[in-house]
């Protein structure tokens, strides 16, 4: 009876013997794998933070050091806050908030309004959306120099698109970028244009995920189509429409491109001055970059409040 089970174990001993070899050689190549990954990983992190570090944490703290510098004769001293009265008490400053808060104003009644409008519409297209979606996104791929200049020839006085229509219905030309009055709305018109594809196609999704029962039910009570975007589809898309909101007031308050390519920056006596554009003007007209940098620095706190405002509704986002 000894001798069977003496033969058992010998025979399981080898087996064992075996197996551990093996276990070893798979779970050293599931280190290595896993380091590879990991090393991989690791190393696109670290470009992504020197890529950061590099292009936005370092100007950024640049630009906080140099509002309190000044560079003179190629010497640069501490300012304290002698830049920050110079910008404060400048004139130009108040005009440049007041323009860029009627430029935010305005973007906010068109930009803000005009989108939605077309989401709505859109989304009651059945035949034909994708078409529709690209021609709504198409100035958003246009190069936005480009599209500025194509605004740029319509508002043109003598031949330009927008005063040929006016001759057509009988009213008045129009001095577009000429004139103190229409300066500012003919720069958010442009702005409006070029920009509306993103917004409009957020919304799209976000209509898009309203459930028809809900329309169904406006319906049976006998809502029309003011009353069940009022009732029905405003207070759905509420999240997303406050969230757009406040990335368009962050966006339009830092409006360059537009008024400096259509109205050279400052417009007719200043209408169109903004503060990005005041900025510009400090660094690189009076080669004043303490000012320039104060500047920034004021602007940075403001939008950083806006910004503020913004992560703490996406967060309330995610938690429902």
């Amino acid at each position: 009876m000894s001798a069977p089970t003496l033969s058992t174990s010998k025979a399981a001993g080898p087996r064992r013997g075996h197996q551990g070899p093996a276990r070893t050689d798979s779970g050293r190549q599931e280190f290595r794998r896993a380091l590879r990954r990991n090393i991989s990983a690791h190393g696109f992190l670290i470009g992504a933070v020197l890529c950061f570090s590099f292009f936005s944490w370092y100007p950024m703290v640049r630009e906080f050091i140099l509002a309190f510098q000044k560079n003179e004769d190629g010497r640069t001293t501490w300012a304290g806050w002698s830049n920050l009265s110079h910008v404060f008490n400048d004139p130009a400053f108040w005009q440049a908030w007041r323009n860029t808060l009627l430029f935010t104003g305005l973007a906010l009644l068109l930009g803000f309004a005009v989108p939605f409008v077309a989401a709505v519409v859109l989304n009651e297209f059945r035949h034909g959306e994708g078409y529709l979606r690209l021609l709504v996104y198409l100035p958003v791929m246009l190069p936005p120099v480009a599209s500025v200049l194509l605004f740029k020839y319509f508002y043109d006085p003598g031949y330009g698109l927008f005063n040929r229509v006016l001759e057509l219905l009988h009213l008045p030309a129009q001095q577009w970028l000429q004139s103190t009055d229409t300066a500012m709305l003919s720069v958010v018109i442009a702005a409006t244009w070029m920009n509306m594809g993103g917004a409009t196609l957020i919304y799209l999704a976000a209509l898009q995920g309203i459930p028809g029962e809900l329309y169904e039910a406006a319906e049976l009570d006998g809502a029309g189509l003011l009353r069940k975007v009022w009732h029905v589809t405003v207070p759905q898309t509420r999240l997303i429409l406050s969230l757009l909101l406040l990335m368009q007031i962050i966006a339009t308050m830092q409006v360059f491109t537009e008024p400096f390519l259509l109205t050279n920056g400052a417009g007719p006596e200043g209408s169109t001055t903004t503060v990005v554009y005041l900025i510009y003007q400090y660094a690189f007209n009076f080669n004043n970059y303490g000012s320039a940098a104060a500047l920034g620095l004021v602007l940075l706190v403001v939008l950083a409040g806006f910004s503020a405002v913004y992560v703490r509704l996406s967060r309330s986002s995610e938690d429902q």
